[in-house]
C-alpha cells in the first residue's frame, strides 16, 4: 500500500539514503564514478533535515508498506527532485509521487530540469506529459570538477 505525505525532519535519514542510492544507480556511467562513490547519505540527510526544518520548499515522501521508498521536492511551479530507491523502480510508484506533486503545483505551467543524458528520466517525464521546451543549462558540482548538462521540461497545469 502506497502513501504520500509531507516529509518531517525525522524522514531526513531515509531521504538522504534515497538521494544517494538513486543517484548512484541512475547516474552510473553518466556522472564520474568517483563522484558518485563519494556521495554521503548522512551529509545529504543533514541537508534535507535543514531544508525541511526551515520549510524552504515542499518535500513529500512516498511510503510503500511502511518503508520510505521515495521523495519529491518542489516549489510553487517547479519540480526540483523526484527520486525512488532503485529496488522500487518500475512499480508505478514514481508516477504516484509525481501525480501528487503535480496536484500541489500552481500557475499555468510547471518546469523541471533533467540531466540531458538521463534517458530513463526523460522518457518517464514525457510519459507524464512533460515536453522539452528547448532550454539548456550547465551546472557545476563537486567544486567545479563535474559539469551537469541539463535540459528543461515544461507541462501545463490543470
Amino acid at each position: 500500500m502506497s502513501t504520500v505525505r509531507a516529509a518531517t525532519v525525522a524522514d531526513a535519514p531515509a531521504i538522504g539514503e534515497i538521494h544517494v542510492r538513486s543517484w548512484q544507480a541512475a547516474y552510473a556511467g553518466l556522472i564520474p564514478e568517483d563522484f558518485l562513490a563519494r556521495l554521503s547519505a548522512s551529509s545529504r540527510a543533514a541537508s534535507w533535515a535543514r531544508r525541511i526544518g526551515e520549510g524552504s520548499g515542499q518535500v513529500l515522501v512516498l511510503e510503500e508498506d511502511g518503508v520510505v521508498a521515495g521523495f519529491a521536492a518542489f516549489g510553487p511551479s517547479q519540480l526540483y527532485a523526484l527520486y525512488l530507491l532503485p529496488e522500487f523502480w518500475g512499480r508505478g510508484l514514481g508516477r504516484t509521487l509525481h501525480d501528487r506533486v503535480v496536484d500541489e503545483l500552481s500557475g499555468d505551467s510547471a518546469v523541471l530540469w533533467v540531466l540531458a543524458t538521463n534517458e530513463r528520466a526523460k522518457a518517464f517525464y514525457v510519459r507524464q506529459g512533460w515536453v522539452d521546451d528547448g532550454a539548456r543549462q550547465a551546472e557545476t558540482i563537486d567544486d567545479g570538477r563535474v559539469t551537469l548538462e541539463e535540459m528543461r521540461f515544461r507541462r501545463p497545469l490543470p
